[in-house]
């Protein structure tokens, strides 16, 4: 696969997260190319990878043997009809990491024979940290497959689904699951800021501790709810904290978001899918 052609159409965080994966895994930067119309995404791109740069779709994919559509929901229909000529001339697997943009729509613009992966990358795959969901459709290969995963993978752990409808829920659970933890880092912050600590020093227990807890989850074979059991003393400090979260509907307000998010997904289907 280190062979394959790679054509990543939009130059942004995600495509830099994904082009320096692969480079880490041995993928060769000639082999990279990236279309974009701003300068200065395709300058820094160049410089830091040595990846090829073009302000040119069709230059990028002429020889592609993977596409990566790396663009808005918002602009998405205008490049997927712009390269579907050369798509249906050559054939490429085609990924979206576009939010909310279903593979019926992508096939409708690109044609019904093409290979298409929708992925839903978060955005810890700047450090390699990303948790992706991956679904295909019916004209992927295995070893389509096997490309994707691998592309995918440079920059974390992936899963495959075999619902597209998922999508939504995956969407609003791990694609947009780091600013909610961020958001938790935020609170955290200022709520030790406000009980006496110094700001530095507040933000830096939060970090380590969000940190020490998802290493924790990821190493352990029990639950989370275990591990939060076993941290939780009959009338100590950490029982009186959850009780507050727990008064307040802490699970429920969870669940309105990710259901608010995973609406806004569907939205974006309907807003810039093909109807």
């Amino acid at each position: 696969m280190i062979e394959t052609t790679l054509a990543f159409i939009g130059g942004g965080n995600m495509t830099g997260s994904l082009v320096g994966g692969l480079i880490t895994d041995g993928w060769k930067s000639a082999r990279i190319h990236v279309a974009d119309p701003d300068p200065q995404q395709t300058e820094r791109l160049a410089r830091r990878f040595s990846v090829v740069t073009t302000a040119d779709n069709r230059a990028a994919v002429k020889n592609a043997d993977a596409v990566v559509l790396a663009v808005k929901p918002q602009v998405i229909r205008t490049v997927a009809e712009e390269l579907a000529p050369l798509i249906r001339q050559r054939r490429p697997l085609v990924i979206s990491i576009a939010a909310g943009i279903r593979e019926s729509s992508l096939r409708d613009w690109l044609g019904e024979d093409t290979a298409i992966v929708r992925a839903m990358p978060n955005t810890p795959a700047l450090v390699q940290s990303s948790a992706t969901a991956l679904y295909a459709n019916p004209a992927v290969s295995e070893e389509q497959r096997n490309l994707a995963e691998s592309i995918l993978r440079a920059v974390g752990l992936v899963i495959w689904i075999d619902d597209e409808a998922m999508m939504d829920a995956v969407t609003a659970l791990s694609g947009s699951g780091p600013a909610y933890f961020f958001l938790l880092m935020e609170a955290l912050t200022s709520a030790g800021s406000r009980l006496g600590l110094p700001e530095d020093t507040a933000r830096l227990l939060a970090l380590q501790t969000a940190f020490g807890a998802a290493k924790m989850a990821l190493e352990s074979a029990e639950d989370a709810a275990q591990l939060r059991r076993r941290v939780t003393s009959p009338g100590g400090t950490t029982e009186r904290a959850i009780g507050e979260f727990q008064k307040n509907n802490f699970e429920g307000m969870v669940l309105q978001a990710l259901q608010a998010a995973a609406d806004r997904s569907r939205e974006l289907a309907a807003e810039f899918g093909k109807g």
